[in-house]
């Protein structure tokens, strides 16, 4: 980072799928943070990140999958993150879990996560949403509480990421205000622990540690 007031938030796409319709809602994610001049940003595709399915962590590989260090390098480092992922059967894609899984517990220690969670029907993913919450505390996250469900994906973005629903470009905006409040405070406290030569208070208890 060039300056310390300059936020990293990459864009995570959560599924490799063949024909997603989360691409456009990703985009329009990554657009709307580009045109934020205290935020740096980059959408991370996990079509790019083909990951085989975890059997051992990244410390204990002797030969990790190709760009997974690459990958978890990148994440330790995020001030904030958004995670765009569609609604599989009630569910997130099993792809995004698999990527998560192969990361350090805490690797998203105090760090804010906004969740944008798409469906092609008229629920906007709520059930996606309600587990990745789950997923995001484990891993030492704090998902925002302001969401972005995108229901009709189709209907409401173009293949750009241009919104085409009025309505659902307002609750954007609100989605990426919340996250950088809460990104903006943790970085800020976070320097000022670094500057203190401190962690902060002892790491609170990891639910997986095997």
């Amino acid at each position: 980072m060039e300056h310390e007031s300059v936020l990293d938030i990459p864009v995570l796409l959560g599924t490799s799928r063949v024909g997603r319709q989360s691409i456009r809602v990703a985009r329009a994610v990554s657009n709307r943070l580009k045109d934020r001049p205290d935020v740096h940003t980059e959408l991370l595709d996990l079509a790019e990140y083909p990951f085989p399915a975890l059997r051992e962590r990244l410390a204990q590989m002797v030969h990790p999958p190709a760009e997974l260090p690459e990958f978890s390098q990148r994440l330790s480092r995020v001030d904030g993150l958004v995670i765009v992922a569609p609604e599989y059967k009630n569910g997130y894609p099993g792809s995004l879990k698999n990527a998560l899984d192969h990361l350090e517990a805490d690797i998203f220690r105090r760090k804010p996560i906004g969740i944008a969670t798409v469906s092609s029907g008229g629920g906007g993913g709520l059930n996606c949403l309600a587990q990745l919450r789950l997923v995001c505390l484990a891993m030492g996250g704090v998902p925002t509480s302001v969401p972005f469900p995108a229901a009709r994906v189709q209907e409401a973005f173009d293949e750009e990421g241009e919104l085409l629903d009025s309505r659902l470009a307002a609750r954007l905006t609100v989605f990426l205000d919340e996250l950088l409040w809460y990104t903006k405070a943790t970085a800020r406290q976070r320097r000022t622990d670094a500057r203190a030569g401190s962690a902060g208070p002892a790491e609170a208890c990891h639910w997986e540690r095997k």
